[in-house]
């Protein structure tokens, strides 16, 4: 009998984003690899993908029916591992994997992030919180991607079998990279910029939580010290429309750059000064880690996950997310110091070379799966 994998979450587009090399590193031992997610996406590395139709809000109807269709799932592959991801998929695949974990399967849960943290609103605690807490039980393995998470579960006494803290999705630090100041200056030009503005990027879904519009109150904060800024927002979202009316009513529309939906993120972290974040929260963002990997400091808002990435003084500096004077100042100082700027990048190159890196991240899960592959063998042997 051939060993078998199931990765589920709530979108395909979560795989793509963020766990190709891993659905490879099982492929690359042997099993066969099967993905449960809403979407009907091609993606490398996959035997079976089964669209179901789960929803992010756990209000939906249709996560009752994903839910019947998982079950089913599992109980006809009979899988040796799986793997949930993102807060539905997460229920769900636990919930349905209950009866095929009392045989053997092993179960993991990696959380992107809870939902209740400190300073998370008080729905969160009492909605998310008990769910989570709950469903521990269910767990083999469940996985943190920051610090703060994981000694909430621990010490709140979360029942998996086993916690572990892992440092996120893993980036491509051969994709995301600093570049020489003269290639720089030749991109900047292909986009339009002079080699003498200073630019902040900012790569995020326009919605309530990235706040994007501390940013635009910042710029009209600093542009009068610093006239050459230009802020690069990409992303669409249902804010969009609002913060481009913001920042008109700021008189920063010139400085405020609205660049919709790209693919050509390394392209523009590569042109830019400074990467910048103002969510009130995150669990470990991959846009702050790209912009370091890429060679750039960060000015952030304070969030767990800004903080376990941004070391004050470091690499950037983290901010109180309604300081916008406090964040305007950094950005003025870095924008009058270049040194400033390639110091404060090149150590949080090397912080993404040493900890963050997919192939780091790789041996982190590759230890956890090897681990339960193991046991499976021994269950194999003892039954025979």
């Amino acid at each position: 009998m051939s060993k078998k994998v199931l990765f589920c979450a709530t979108v395909d587009y979560h795989f793509k984003a963020f766990h190709l090399p891993y659905l490879k590193w099982f492929k690359d031992q042997g099993w066969e690899v099967h993905i449960a997610a809403s979407g009907g996406m091609d993606l490398p590395y996959v035997d079976v993908k089964f669209d179901i139709p789960i929803q992010r809000s756990p209000f939906k109807r249709d996560n009752l029916k994903a839910y019947k269709e998982l079950q089913a799932i599992i109980h006809q592959h009979q899988y040796q591992i799986i793997h949930c991801h993102t807060p539905m998929g997460g229920v769900l695949g636990r919930l349905a994997a209950r009866q095929a974990r009392k045989k053997g399967t092993k179960v993991i849960y990696t959380a992107h992030g809870f939902h209740f943290c400190k300073g998370a609103p008080f729905f969160n605690w009492i909605f998310y919180y008990p769910i989570e807490k709950g469903l521990a039980r269910l767990t083999d393995c469940l996985i943190t991607i920051n610090e703060e998470d994981y000694y909430l579960a621990v010490q709140r006494g979360f029942r998996a079998k086993q916690i572990e803290h892992i440092h996120g999705v893993g980036i491509d630090i051969t994709q995301f990279k600093p570049i020489g100041l003269g290639e720089k200056q030749e991109i900047r030009k292909s986009y339009g910029y002079n080699p003498d503005d200073f630019l902040l990027f900012y790569a995020a879904e326009f919605n309530k939580n990235k706040n994007q519009k501390f940013l635009i109150e910042t710029i009209s904060k600093m542009k009068n010290e610093v006239p050459n800024v230009k802020l690069l927002l990409a992303g669409k979202g249902a804010l969009f429309d609002e913060c481009r009316s913001l920042a008109s009513k700021f008189g920063v529309e010139k400085n405020v750059h609205f660049l919709g939906f790209r693919k050509d993120i390394q392209s523009l972290l590569s042109i830019s000064d400074v990467g910048v974040a103002s969510s009130l929260r995150e669990g470990l963002p991959v846009n702050v880690m790209e912009a370091m990997a890429t060679g750039i400091p960060i000015v952030a808002s304070d969030n767990r996950g800004h903080r376990e990435l941004v070391l004050n003084n470091k690499n950037g500096w983290v901010i109180d997310g309604e300081d916008k004077k406090g964040f305007a100042k950094k950005l003025i100082l870095l924008a009058h110091n270049r040194d400033l700027i390639i110091k404060l990048g090149s150590n949080g190159r090397k912080m993404m070379e040493s900890k963050y890196s997919t192939n780091q991240i790789l041996l982190e899960k590759s230890r956890i799966y090897t681990t339960y592959m193991k046991e499976q063998e021994e269950i194999k042997w003892a039954l025979h």
